[in-house]
């Protein structure tokens, strides 16, 4: 592998911070009091008087420490902003590098044009909690219905004919305006454009996950090197370039069950500036959908042919078919890297809140071998 592979340059950063990680020595999690210590210095900095309560730990993912907080602030502006908020921080080697500082940006861009979390303040530097963080104000709402089964978040959520009804139309309304967003002539700090050549958007994609699996890989699979191989030279033309979510399915969005509204977006950390067909390859994926009379339902919420259908009427967008596939190989060899590789090596140097949670998530790498066999046969014949 090329030392320096071409990536966007915010990516490539990433990747040597991870790589600068593996020499730390076990994650020591911080107890709540700690943590109340880092943020009630980080909001007096950031709005002076202001005092932290009623400070609780929120049940988090695989990736994030999260907690919520209110802020006592009789006379200062801090409690204007929100009743409730939450703080995201990495542990010392999260399952995925992210940088916060764009996670506050993009919600910046997305604020009063899409239901999202509205960004308070970021420390990105780490000058307050020893892991870079950010605040966003609380959005009430669920990942999945009451009555849904106990499944983990998004992973084959069902959400019942009524609510699918309900959240369906938004679901893609939000998509198209998340890729009809302006970013030309309303640039994003921190964010680069692939623009160099058309392959450019396809490449900067491929070389951040083939260099965070040489990195964090625990074993060579053949399946893995075929897809690699595959993948390198199968890289799609982008004919339009927008702003991408990076995770956008049903278990990254909350909604209020009584009214039937999405009431927030969440999860932006891997949103870039690439082709729409990653995003549509990403929720079509079937680890984010349900099976049900022989028929699947992408995020529970449309059939893979209607939600494509859909997509191209409401946005005005072609989706191209063999650029779709090669995004569903690469969303497929993402997630065995996230899981076989990522999360068994995070989990291996102790470097997480999650140590378990990750180690259980390691048994999903046969499933995703399976998922990339079926779609390289496809490409095969």
């Amino acid at each position: 592998m090329n030392d320096s592979p071409e990536m966007e340059p915010a990516w490539a950063e990433l990747v040597e911070r991870r790589r600068s990680a593996r020499a730390l020595p076990p994650y020591r999690i911080p107890n709540s009091a700690e943590i109340e210590t880092a943020l009630s210095g980080f909001v007096e900095a950031h709005s002076p008087g202001g005092k932290v309560s009623g400070l609780a730990r929120l049940g988090s993912g695989a990736s994030k420490e999260q907690f919520v907080f209110a802020i006592d602030d009789p006379h200062g502006d801090a409690g204007t902003k929100a009743d409730r908020y939450v703080l995201r921080m990495d542990p010392q080697c999260p399952i995925i590098e992210t940088d916060p500082r764009r996670e506050f940006t993009v919600l910046n861009a997305m604020n009063g044009r899409i239901p999202a979390p509205p960004p308070i303040w970021v420390d990105d530097q780490a000058r307050f909690f020893k892991r870079p963080a950010l605040v966003t104000g609380f959005i009430s709402g669920v990942t999945k219905p009451k009555l849904a089964e106990d499944r983990v978040s998004g992973m084959g959520t069902r959400l019942g004919a009524k609510v699918r009804a309900q959240l369906k139309q938004q679901f893609l309304d939000i998509l198209i305006t998340i890729h009809g967003f302006d970013w030309r002539n309303s640039p994003l700090e921190g964010f680069s454009a692939p623009d160099r050549d058309a392959q450019q958007a396809a490449r900067w994609s491929f070389n951040f996950w083939d260099a965070i699996w040489h990195l964090d890989k625990v074993e060579d699979r053949p399946i893995m090197s075929l897809a690699r191989h595959w993948l390198s030279e199968n890289l799609p033309e982008c004919d339009e370039l927008v702003l991408t979510h990076g995770d956008f399915r049903t278990g990254n969005y909350l909604f209020d069950e009584a009214e039937g509204r999405i009431t927030a977006v969440l999860d932006w950390e891997l949103a870039r500036i690439g082709d729409f067909h990653e995003d549509l390859a990403w929720i079509i994926m079937r680890l984010f959908g349900v099976v049900e009379d022989g028929v699947f339902r992408a995020s529970d919420l449309y059939e893979r042919e209607e939600f494509i259908a859909a997509y191209e009427l409401a946005s005005g967008r072609s989706v191209n078919r063999m650029t779709l596939r090669f995004y569903e190989i690469l969303s497929s060899w993402k997630c065995y890297i996230i899981v076989a590789a990522s999360a068994l090596s995070v989990a291996r140097g102790s470097h997480s809140h999650q140590d378990i949670v990750l180690t259980f998530m390691g048994a999903g790498s046969a499933m995703f071998a399976h998922d990339i066999a079926i779609l390289m046969k496809d490409v095969a014949r």
